[in-house]
C-alpha cells in the first residue's frame, strides 16, 4: 500500500506496492549530477507480471542468504505517524504492513527475485494451496512444530479462529476479501455469522478443519486469487488462546522472528527477537538484528536529515514508510555516496481526489474540479521526480491493463491543471461561490499540497472550506460514510498484480459502509455488474481488458475521483545499514533483510 504511512495497500496491500528496482544500494553512475535518474513508467512494467506459484520445496526454510549477512544490533526506524492498529485482522495500511512482515506470519507469502517477479509459497502451510473443485475448494497442510511467541506450536483451530474472528463486529478495517469468498454475499457477509466469541463455528461446508494439520476453504464461486489474498497482512495468524479481541491491537503475539517488547502509544515500538521463531520454517524472512526500535513523530524532513547526517544511532536507522522530503531530495541526488545507500522503486499506489457522490452530485462540477488540479505541483511537493508522476487515468502503471494512452482529462497535454476549461464547466454548472468541504491530513505534505488544491479551486471560482484531520486516524475519518466532507485525497495500491485488488474495493456501490474503501460512495448499476461479471473470468488477459474497459466507464460516465499522481518511494539508510532492497511486496525496504555491517 499505503501507504505514504496512511495509504492502504497492498502494496499488502494491501497494497504489490518492479523490474530493475531492487537497488541493494547501488546508483547510476550519474548520481553526482543534477539528472532525474528517478523511477518512470516503463520500470513499472515488471510488477504488473503475473504472480507465479511455487513448490512445496519452495515453501521451505531457511530463507536465502543475504550476501555479507552479520549478526547482531538493534536497526533504529524513523517514522512519522503511529500504527493505527497491530492487530492483523485490523491492518491494511502500509506501515502496518511492514511491520507485520518482521511479527507475523500467515499461510503464505511472497519470494521476491530482486528484479519485480513474485512467487507465492506456503509460509505457514507447506505449499501455497492445493485446488479442487475447479477453484472452488482449497486445502492447506500446515507445518510442522511452528510455534508462537509463547511456544504454543499453530494448529489448524487456530487458523480456524483467525478468520472466523474477522467476523465480529470489533473488526472494523482490514481486508475483507476472503470473508467476502466465503460468504458469497458481499459487505453482509457477517448477517448469517458474527464470530467465534458466542461459541459458534462457521459450518465446514465453508470452512474446515478435519484435522490439526489440514484446512480447507470452500467457496461458492472459483477464486483462483486466494493464495496471494492469504499471504496479506491482514490475514495473518491470531492464537486462538491468546486472543484478548479488542485488547489484542495493543499486546499481540508474535509468530514472525521478531515480538514486540515494548509499545508506548504516539512513542515508540521496541522489537526484539522471538526465540521461538525457527528460521527452518520460513522461506522469506531472516533474523540478523537482535532488534528494532522504532520511533514515530518524525516527519519526512526530520528523518531524511537526521539519516542523511549519519551520525550516531542514525548509521543504523531506516525509514519504514518515511521518504526523501523534497527539500532534501537534490541534496541527496547530488551526492554519490548518500545515494549508495538510498533505494528506489516505482509503488502501485494512485493518489486520487475523491468526490463524495452523496454531496458532489453534478458531474460537470466534478469534471471541473479534476481539468483544474494541479497534478505536476501536487506530487513535485511529495518528493519532486523522484516522489511522484503526473496520472492520466486511474489505473497504476504497475496493474495488468494499464494503458498509458488513455488520457480523459489531458493530463499529458495540460499536466498543471486547465483552469479556463475548469471555470468554464464550473459557470455551466451553475456552481460559482459553491461552498466545497475539503479534507486533508496534518502532515507537511499534505498541508503543502492543500495551499495547491485551494488556489486552484478557487481559481474557478468555488469557496474552499478547508479541514485538517489527524494522519493517524485519517482514513478512519474518511471511510465513514456520513463524512460530511465533499473533497479528500487517498492513495490505493493493488494488493497483488490484478485490477481486481483495484476495482472492487474503490468502485463497488454494494460495499458501501462504514470502515470500507469506496471512498466516493460511487453506486453504478453498470460498475457494480461488471465488477461481478469481470471477477469471474479466468482468463487473467481477457480480465485485464475488461478492467481497463471498465475504468474508461467509471472515468467518463461517473468521475468519482480525479486522478492526482503516480507514487514513487526514495528512501535514505545510515551507511551501517546492510541488505538493502526495494521490496515489490511492500514497495519500501524490505525490514527482513536488514542487517548490521559493524
Amino acid at each position: 500500500m499505503s501507504i505514504l504511512s496512511s495509504l492502504r495497500g497492498r502494496t499488502a496491500v494491501a497494497a504489490v506496492a518492479v523490474g530493475a528496482l531492487a537497488l541493494a544500494g547501488c546508483s547510476s553512475s550519474d548520481s553526482g549530477s543534477k539528472k532525474d535518474d528517478s523511477k518512470q513508467k516503463k520500470d513499472a512494467a515488471a510488477q504488473s507480471q503475473a504472480v507465479k506459484f511455487g513448490t512445496a520445496a519452495d515453501s521451505t526454510g531457511p530463507a536465502e542468504e543475504v550476501t555479507g549477512a552479520k549478526p547482531g544490533g538493534t536497526v533504529q526506524v524513523y517514522q512519522e505517524t503511529d500504527f493505527s492498529h497491530l492487530d492483523p485482522a485490523q491492518i491494511y495500511v502500509s506501515d502496518g504492513g511492514l511491520l507485520s512482515k518482521l511479527i507475523y506470519r500467515g499461510l503464505t507469502t511472497y519470494k521476491e527475485d530482486g528484479k519485480g517477479g513474485l512467487t507465492v509459497v506456503g509460509d505457514l502451510a507447506t505449499d501455497p494451496g492445493k485446488v479442487s473443485d475447479g477453484g472452488k475448494t482449497w486445502t492447506f497442510t500446515l507445518k510442522d512444530g511452528v510455534k508462537d511467541e509463547t511456544g504454543h506450536v499453530i494448529d489448524s483451530a487456530d487458523v480456524r479462529h483467525t478468520f472466523e474472528r474477522l467476523y465480529d463486529p470489533f473488526i472494523t478495517d482490514g481486508p475483507s476479501f476472503i470473508q467476502q469468498w466465503l460468504s458469497g454475499s458481499g459487505t453482509a457477509y457477517r448477517d448469517a455469522y458474527a464470530g467465534p466469541f458466542k461459541g459458534k463455528h462457521l459450518p465446514d461446508t465453508v470452512l474446515a478443519t478435519p484435522d490439526a494439520k489440514t484446512v480447507v476453504f470452500k467457496f461458492k464461486t472459483a477464486q483462483p486469487d486466494l493464495a496471494q489474498a492469504l499471504a496479506m497482512a491482514g490475514y495473518s495468524i491470531v492464537p486462538e488462546g491468546t486472543d484478548t479481541k479488542e485488547k489484542y491491537d495493543t499486546d499481540p503475539v508474535a509468530v514472525g522472528p521478531y515480538k514486540i517488547s515494548e509499545f508506548k502509544p504516539g512513542k515508540s515500538v521496541k522489537l526484539v527477537k522471538n526465540t521461538n521463531w525457527d528460521a527452518k520454517t520460513d522461506p522469506m524472512r531472516h533474523q540478523y538484528v537482535d532488534g528494532f526500535n522504532l520511533e514515530v513523530n518524525h516527519d519526512d524532513e526530520d528523518q531524511t536529515k537526521t539519516i542523511l547526517a549519519d551520525r550516531g544511532d542514525a548509521k543504523n536507522a531506516i525509514m519504514m514508510t518515511g521518504q526523501v522530503a523534497t527539500t532534501q531530495v537534490q541534496k541527496v541526488v547530488s551526492d554519490a555516496a548518500a545515494m549508495k545507500r538510498t533505494v528506489q522503486g516505482y509503488a502501485p499506489y494512485v493518489w486520487q481526489l475523491n468526490f463524495n457522490l452523496d454531496r458532489m452530485k453534478d458531474k460537470k462540477l466534478r469534471d471541473a474540479i479534476t481539468l483544474a488540479l494541479p497534478a505536476t505541483s501536487i506530487f513535485r511537493a511529495d518528493g519532486g521526480n523522484y516522489g511522484g508522476e503526473v496520472a492520466n487515468n486511474l489505473m497504476s502503471p504497475t496493474t495488468p491493463g494499464y494503458d498509458e494512452s488513455y488520457d480523459p482529462f489531458n493530463r499529458a497535454k495540460k499536466p498543471n491543471g486547465d483552469i479556463a476549461a475548469a471555470k468554464k464547466l464550473v459557470e455551466e454548472a451553475g456552481a460559482e461561490g459553491k461552498k466545497v468541504v475539503y479534507a486533508y491530513s496534518n502532515t507537511p505534505v499534505r498541508q503543502q499540497q492543500a495551499i495547491l488544491i485551494e488556489d486552484a479551486l478557487t481559481k474557478i471560482g468555488l469557496d474552499v472550506q478547508k479541514k485538517e484531520i489527524d494522519s493517524a486516524t485519517w482514513y478512519e475519518q474518511v471511510g465513514k460514510v456520513d463524512n460530511g466532507l465533499d473533497l479528500y485525497m487517498t492513495g490505493w495500491g493493488q494488493d497483488w498484480p490484478s485490477a481486481s485488488t483495484v476495482f472492487p474495493p474503490l468502485y463497488d456501490g454494494t460495499q458501501i459502509q462504514d470502515g470500507s474503501s469506496n471512498y466516493a460512495h460511487i453506486n453504478d448499476d453498470h460498475v457494480n455488474s461488471e465488477i461481478v461479471r469481470i471477477q469471474q473470468i479466468t482468463d487473467s488477459a481477457e480480465a485485464s481488458k475488461a478492467w481497463n474497459a471498465l475504468n474508461k466507464y467509471i472515468s467518463e460516465k461517473v468521475n468519482p475521483a480525479a486522478p492526482i499522481y503516480y507514487t514513487k518511494v526514495f528512501q535514505i539508510a545510515g551507511s551501517n545499514i546492510g541488505g538493502l532492497r526495494y521490496s515489490t511486496v511492500t514497495s519500501y525496504i524490505d525490514p527482513t533483510r536488514v542487517f548490521l555491517k559493524s
